[in-house]
């Protein structure tokens, strides 16, 4: 990438940054159970998918996996960190171009998101590359998304300059689901629990939606007022119902012998 690299060292010991904290620990081994999560259930392309999350105590530092590495081999330690003009600061490797500027960005001009996961994951991105709205709101699932999404028309080719991250930051708003036409999905959450959870349902709300489509009959919509409704119940116990959830798959994973918090 065209960011110059320092030296993690000197730069850790000019900033006096704490990165051994428990709570950096922490975040750690909860992006590496989501990366790992995500390659069971068949979310990642290749080498090319992305997840971020600020870390713990620092607003201008975000954790982000290395370039080359499947879903399935990254682990916490794997994981770099890096700050918004492009240097490691800690970590050996480098991000994947387009992850550093479409996340740095993100992070940098939404400190809302806390975590962000980019991937082209099959039934969410299959909707991306259909003319219309990506959702609808005709399924229970999809209505944990009501009100939250946003849609970027331009698909504008790789990401490998600040101008397209801003740009796609923009496009995202203050939604928390942003569909990028002809391209995938951005998923961003006010914690990492939340983010994948977003993640997991919007893949599932997208398959069973291409799955009626498929039967040629037409889809049966839910009512503004009881889409709103029930988009406000799921959100009243949305982070504790995240939590859980992503407590259980780290458990499953620790079940399956799966190391990801090494």
């Amino acid at each position: 990438m065209a960011h110059t690299l320092a030296n993690t060292a000197s730069l850790i010991a000019s900033r006096t940054l704490r990165l051994d904290s428990q709570a950096v620990a922490d975040a750690r081994s909860e992006l590496a159970a989501c990366f790992r999560l995500a390659a069971l259930l068949g979310l990642e392309e290749g080498v090319c998918n992305h997840f971020s999350a600020m870390v713990p105590g620092h607003d201008d530092l975000f954790f982000v996996n290395p370039f080359g590495y499947a879903f399935d081999e990254i682990t916490a330690s794997r994981l770099l960190i890096c700050d918004f003009d492009g240097r490691v600061i800690d970590g050996e490797g480098q991000p994947e171009a387009t992850a550093f500027y479409i996340h740095a960005r993100l992070h940098k001009l939404s400190p809302r998101i806390k975590a962000a996961f980019h991937t082209h994951m099959p039934n969410a991105t299959a909707l991306c590359m259909l003319e219309g709205a990506p959702l609808v709101w005709a399924g229970q699932t999809a209505l944990k998304f009501y009100g939250r999404t946003a849609v970027d028309e331009d698909y504008n080719g790789l990401a490998l300059d600040n101008s397209e991250g801003d740009r796609i930051a923009q496009a995202m708003g203050d939604a928390d689901i942003l569909f990028l036409k002809n391209h995938g999905v951005m998923v961003a959450g006010a914690s990492i629990a939340q983010a994948w959870d977003d993640l997991y349902y919007l893949e599932r709300a997208a398959e069973v939606q291409l799955r009626a489509l498929s039967s040629n009959r037409p889809l049966k919509s839910v009512p503004h007022d009881i889409a709103q409704h029930t988009y406000e119940q799921m959100r009243a116990g949305d982070a504790e119902s995240a939590r859980a959830h992503l407590t259980s798959g780290m458990r499953r994973l620790r079940d399956r012998g799966i190391e990801f918090d090494k």
